[in-house]
């Protein structure tokens, strides 16, 4: 005898996901074609692009829309997703606004078996690329090298994407169906604890919703202090590269400091998604993987970063360096982004009780409580006082137009434990 567990917010999210991954498509495609229809064109080859338009809205509502049943049939869907990429290249090579479009070929390619996934998400960005280009690039030396790096750092974003999302959806099944046994459990102890079966199952949501939310926070601060600062550096590195395309030596030197950093990034995100500790911290004390960051961040940004370190440095549990760390990384990155600084200091304080960090930079400064336009959208502030939060420390930033930011993380001073 089995008892139906009452819909939780985890199977709510998942139906509504659902529900916008079959409409996303035709909404991406609906946009693609009003975009290029309102560009100057001639109406008939306009009328051949919204003809392969409709074409490409039927092949996916019949494939899978209209079928998702059709979807567990991995030779039907090797031969649907080669379709699509096929009809996605066409209409972003007639106009390549239909990259917005494109894009709903990420989703797709979840629908392919094994390692097709990943050979799915290489096909789609080197669309994406094209579409981001301007269309097929001309063959000139710098025209294609422009084109495969915009390749390269769509494949290594959505490919680094598309491994947390499995890596997360792995966990989730694995948690369902940890939380499915419990609640058969449950049910066959309901005859003979009649009275606590409401209590357990309001428990057993909780603690699912729970678990789910704090993994998903984690792999959201990770994903920001990876991913997201290691691609705006490569992004950076990129425009320089772009810049200085009639200087040889500066050119292969952006470049070869945007691969260096996609690689750094794409090793901490490998690092994170298995709950590692940070490379910086994997064998040094946390003053010398501070000053490892600082100077990598100065070569990067061209920003002299001086370090200091007061008190008697001492091992700390790991949780407090990587909090630390966390949080010189974010600083020194909004330093990057928003500050316009020439100079920024960094100052590590051990006392009796506390460890303290603080950044200062002499940059423009800003009004806190106003969060300032950027990429994250102050999701790195976020992250950063919830690091903080969780080991009970405070996080203070002042600053003022004009008078540059200071930002002080203090947590408590909780020793390592020494192996006996």
């Amino acid at each position: 005898m089995t008892t139906a567990v009452p819909e939780s917010g985890l199977d709510a999210w998942q139906r509504r996901e659902g529900l916008v991954y079959r409409v996303l498509p035709f909404a991406l495609l609906a946009i693609s074609v009003v975009v290029t229809l309102i560009q100057p064109a001639q109406w008939r080859p306009l009328l051949i692009t919204v003809g392969l338009a409709v074409l490409a809205a039927g092949w996916i509502g019949w494939l899978v829309t209209l079928h998702p049943e059709w979807t567990g049939r991995p030779a039907l869907m090797v031969v649907y997703f080669v379709g699509l990429s096929v009809l996605s290249a066409l209409l972003v090579v007639r106009a390549p606004w239909f990259g917005i479009f494109a894009w709903s070929g990420y989703l797709h390619a979840a629908h392919l078996p094994g390692r097709g996934k990943m050979a799915g998400v290489a096909a789609t960005a080197v669309i994406m690329g094209t579409s981001q280009v301007g269309g097929i690039p001309e063959a000139t030396p710098s025209a294609l090298s422009t084109w495969a790096v915009v390749v390269v750092l769509n494949t290594l974003l959505a490919g680094a994407l598309t491994f947390f999302a499995r890596a997360g959806e792995e966990e989730s099944q694995r948690r369902k169906r940890t939380i499915d046994e419990l609640a058969e459990a449950n049910a066959r102890l309901e005859t003979m604890m009649a009275e606590n079966t409401g209590l357990h199952a309001q428990l057993l949501i909780q603690a699912r919703e729970a678990g789910v939310a704090e993994e998903r926070q984690r792999m959201a601060r990770e994903i920001h202090d990876t991913l997201a600062q290691g691609l705006a550096g490569v992004i950076t590195q990129v425009q320089a590269a772009k810049q200085a395309r009639d200087r040889q030596a500066d050119w292969e030197g952006h470049l070869d400091t945007a691969a260096q950093l996609a690689r750094e990034s794409l090793s901490e995100a490998r690092r994170s998604v298995r709950a590692i500790r940070p490379e910086p911290l994997e064998n040094a004390r946390l003053p010398e993987a501070l000053a490892d960051v600082a100077a990598g961040w100065a070569a990067t940004s061209g920003v002299p970063a001086e370090i200091t370190t007061t008190g008697t440095a001492r091992p700390m549990h790991p949780e407090v360096e990587v909090t630390l760390l966390r949080a010189a990384q974010e600083a020194l990155a909004n330093v990057a982004k928003h500050a316009g600084a020439s100079r920024v200091g960094l100052t590590l304080s051990y006392m009796e009780d506390v460890v303290t960090l603080d950044v200062r930079d002499d940059g423009t400064g800003f009004t806190p409580g106003l969060t300032r336009a950027g990429g994250d959208g102050g999701y790195g502030l976020t992250a950063m006082r919830q690091r903080v939060n969780r080991l009970a420390g405070t996080l203070e930033i002042e600053s003022e137009p004009g008078a540059g930011t200071a930002v002080s993380a203090s947590v408590p001073a909780i020793p390592r434990q020494l192996p006996r």
